[in-house]
């Protein structure tokens, strides 16, 4: 299964990035996806435009991890579902990203770049802005950051 982006540059892969779960009635549906490039992009170049629909006041964005932090407050009053293939990116640690999100609060929108060359079929990857403090992120937090921890650990030994 595969679903190109307007754009021809992303494509949608089923495998075990991020399990989304939709519930409809009385049955769940889960679907796994990255988000992968379907053609070499260079540093610096626009990888996609998207627009971001704030979620209702009094959403809790700290138990969903599929939606955005839309806000440089803290703690985060505002949340939002971004369009496009963006809430499909992986995360990783700070600075090795192959993408960053220039978000643009105030317009509700948002601009993703390429930090460097990306071949085809790479993962697109972007820190995301409430990894280390969501706690529907905890668990992950702990595996993108494992070896800071383990030097830690090495450090007070």
């Amino acid at each position: 299964m595969k679903a190109y982006a307007k754009s021809g540059l992303l494509r949608f892969s089923p495998l075990d990035a991020h399990l989304l779960q939709f519930a409809f009635a009385d049955f769940v549906i889960s679907l796994t996806l990255y988000s992968f490039v379907a053609v070499a992009i260079k540093e610096g170049e626009l990888i996609e435009k998207g627009v971001m629909r704030r979620l209702p006041e009094g959403f809790d964005g700290n138990t969903c991890p599929y939606i955005f932090t839309w806000s440089e407050k803290r703690p985060c009053p505002t949340w939002g579902m971004g369009s496009g293939c963006a809430p499909f990116y992986n995360t990783c640690k700070q600075g090795t990203a192959n993408t960053r999100m220039v978000r643009y609060f105030d317009e509700d929108r948002f601009e993703i770049f390429a930090n460097r060359d990306i071949e085809k079929d790479e993962e697109m990857l972007h820190t995301y802005i409430s990894l280390k403090w969501r706690g529907c992120f905890s668990e992950l937090n702990d595996i993108v950051h494992a070896d800071e921890k383990a030097d830690e650990k090495k450090e007070s030994a």
